[in-house]
């Protein structure tokens, strides 16, 4: 069991790994060893997570998730497999740490009389170096 928060734990059983060739750095090394990760979590059909928690999840991840549900997370930034695995699975862990937050409320808010006199001062000097911009007609010289 992964403990994501105090009431989320995710069962490993739930998260697919698979070992690829990776592109990133070890020369000859990596046209022989498979040490990039690609992990797969199943976020539709989770039973760790809440209907809130999966829907914020699937709006973070954006274009990870698959149309079927699947958080896919590619890890290759490291030389060894354990290290591809263990940036994987922290990042998955993230993802789920700001799913779980839920999101603060927006209170609405007015501009102070203030702030509305300082806008409209500042519209009136623009509009007035516009005016002072433009040609002089004949009749008023």
């Amino acid at each position: 069991m992964i403990r994501i928060t105090g009431t989320i734990c995710l069962d490993e059983v739930e998260i697919r790994e698979r070992f690829i060739r990776s592109s990133g750095p070890g020369g000859q090394n990596v046209n022989k060893v498979a040490t990039a990760v690609q992990l797969r979590f199943d976020v539709r059909n989770s039973r760790s997570l809440t209907d809130a928690v999966r829907e914020r999840l699937i709006r973070l991840a954006g274009k990870r998730v698959t149309r079927e549900g699947v958080l896919v997370i590619e890890a290759s930034r490291f030389r060894t497999q354990e290290q591809n695995r263990r940036d994987a699975r922290d990042r998955l862990i993230r993802w789920l740490q700001n799913a779980a937050e839920p999101p603060k409320h927006r209170r609405k808010t007015r501009p102070t009389g203030i702030s509305k006199e300082r806008r409209l001062e500042g519209k009136h000097l623009r509009g007035e170096a516009k005016r002072a911009r433009k040609p002089v007609s004949p009749s008023d010289s």
